[in-house]
């Protein structure tokens, strides 16, 4: 499972509703009171017990309890399990995170042509610590996401048995966006992020390469955590590789909002376009995939400061989006209303 970054990675905004006519199909969603975006537990198992990891920590579901309480699915139920959730949710992209989703690796070999067919962009975000299917190279409009933690030495050490030289032999064949969680002991080695984006820039499967801070629960105080000045160092020194390393893809208002996260998560655009559900297919994970109480002030999720980079954007240098959208989101809960009490 992916460390308590992103809630699984989340990509930048084209890339995560899938391009233009998507982007357009994802404000649709919101005018009618929908979230375009779901992200999915769709199971509670791992092998791996990475330090850190949010989706175990006691928190992260609140009264629910651990995620590894839940019931979960197996087999067709599973599948039939989740396609009825995307009938009811009508996202137009779907992130699959776990647990480590590769643990149902079968059922997801039924399910995401299923999704394809239905034309929804998946992204599965995985620690590929086991082989990744072959066929699902040819599946439309699905993306894969490898989670790493650093260099190689501290990677091992925390991801075991997802090891580098795993990965490599399980990605074999296949495209993939490798998406670094940057820890506080990565963030305190000068040249750890230069290093890191020459040896995954030489990966030939390697097609993009994302970047997000470790973020904390408020009040954890842990040797992942990023202090401000290391936040600041970390943003200074990508600035100049960004040229340098094209498969960086990091823009730079997205590098500027690492130093201005949203405050809340009522002013995270990420959080309020995104349903996060657990593995029992039920629980919903509030207030964004992250789970629990995390600290917003100190959040290095690469899809929330991208948003938020994105809502910073003013349209004929004028209207900032996230008026457009906060304007959109009241439309959307109106029909939502309606629907709810079609009488009324």
């Amino acid at each position: 499972m992916v460390t308590s970054t992103s809630g699984g990675a989340r990509p930048p905004l084209s890339a995560r509703w899938g391009g233009r006519v998507n982007l357009f199909r994802a404000w649709g969603r919101i005018l009618q009171g929908y979230r375009p975006t779901l992200s999915l537990e769709i199971t509670r198992e791992c092998p791996l017990r990475c330090p850190g990891c949010y989706a175990y920590e006691p928190g992260h579901l609140g009264a629910a309890g651990p995620l590894r309480d839940l019931t979960d699915f197996r087999g067709d139920d599973l599948v039939e399990r989740v396609l009825r959730l995307v009938d009811e949710t009508r996202p137009v992209y779907i992130s699959i995170v776990g647990g480590e989703p590769l643990v149902r690796y079968r059922e997801l070999n039924a399910l995401l042509p299923r999704l394809s067919a239905l034309g929804i962009p998946v992204q599965v975000v995985t620690s590929a610590v086991r082989p990744i299917p072959a066929e699902w190279r040819a599946i439309a409009g699905l993306h894969l996401c490898v989670s790493i933690d650093g260099l190689q030495p501290e990677h091992d050490a925390r991801r075991a048995p997802a090891t580098y030289d795993r990965i490599l032999k399980n990605l074999a064949g296949h495209q993939v966006t490798v998406h670094c969680t940057v820890t506080g002991q990565m963030a305190r080695q000068p040249g750890a992020c230069e290093e890191f984006l020459a040896f995954w820039s030489a990966r030939q499967g390697v097609r993009k390469i994302w970047f997000s801070l470790f973020t904390p629960q408020r009040g954890a105080d842990g040797a992942e955590n990023l202090n401000a000045a290391e936040r600041v160092a970390f943003v200074e020194r990508l600035r100049p590789l960004r040229p340098r390393y094209p498969k960086l893809d990091l823009h730079r208002r997205t590098l500027e909002a690492f130093l201005r996260p949203p405050d809340t998560p009522d002013e995270c655009l990420f959080a309020r376009t995104t349903t996060c559900v657990s593995a029992d297919l039920r629980t919903p994970i509030t207030p964004c995939q992250l789970g629990g109480d995390p600290d917003c002030s100190r959040c290095g999720c690469l899809a929330s400061v991208g948003m938020k980079a994105f809502g910073d954007l003013r349209l004929g240098g004028v209207v900032p989006v996230r008026s457009i959208f906060a304007a959109s989101e009241r439309i959307g809960a109106a029909a939502r209303g309606r629907r709810s009490n079609p009488g009324a």
